[in-house]
């Protein structure tokens, strides 16, 4: 009898516990979840792009023009503003950027004027030039440091002077040459990009000054541009 009551007590015991137990597993838990973690997003230089651009282009090149009396005579150098518009792509893996970029500017560096003894005959100062270019750069973060260079065109400083006697003269035309340079870049936001950059240009003009069969000796176009752009970036 006495066994048989301490096995009922041992029985209702563990049947309270295991219900005991099973009522705390119902309840909602006492520690609070642990917080969501979310990520900012992280810039990137991938996409296209495209913007406008102004500073100053100033000219490097030797322009020389034969004068049947006075012989081979330099002409004059010239600077002023230059502004346009650019376009391009660029793509980045890891914390290198590589892309392409295209821009057509107009340029007040030309005046390549041509002097005839005591007579000078003043060139074109207006004038435009575009470049297809590479750009290469490292970012961090949201600052890029690159270089650049490739194919220029256009027609700067083409002169236009004519002289009733001798029949000296000039043509516009579109020439080809290379242009390399570098610059900064930054991003303001996640769509905007200011940068400040500077080219070296050189556009192979053509011996297009003559008089018969008498020919400038050299035409150079050659000019730097330093100047400062906004972007703004498709996502």
């Amino acid at each position: 009898m006495r066994k048989s009551a301490l096995g009922l007590l041992a029985a209702t015991a563990a049947l309270g516990l295991a219900a005991s137990n099973a009522q705390a597993a119902d309840l909602p838990s006492r520690y609070s979840p642990a917080p969501a973690y979310n990520a900012l997003p992280v810039f990137t230089w991938t996409g296209f792009y495209a913007g406008l651009n102004a500073g100053y282009g100033w000219n490097v090149g030797d322009s020389r023009f034969y004068d049947p009396t006075f012989g081979s005579v330099p002409g004059r150098r010239h600077g002023g503003f230059v502004g346009g518009a650019q376009a391009g792509y660029n793509y980045q893996f890891g914390m290198f950027v590589a892309g392409v970029e295209t821009d057509l500017q107009y340029a007040a560096v030309g005046n390549k004027g041509a002097s005839y003894g005591t007579t000078y005959y003043p060139g074109d100062s207006d004038g435009f030039f575009g470049t297809i270019r590479a750009r290469a750069g490292v970012a961090f973060d949201r600052a890029l440091v690159y270089g650049t260079g490739g194919f220029a065109y256009g027609d700067v400083g083409g002169n236009r002077g004519i002289d009733p006697v001798l029949g000296h003269h000039s043509g516009d035309e579109v020439n080809w040459g290379w242009t390399i340079g570098g610059g900064v870049e930054y991003a303001i936001t996640n769509n905007f990009t200011a940068k400040v950059e500077g080219l070296y240009v050189d556009i192979d003009t053509k011996d297009n000054f003559d008089r018969g069969g008498r020919v400038n000796v050299d035409r150079d176009a050659e000019f730097g541009v330093l100047r400062a752009g906004l972007n703004y970036k498709f996502n």
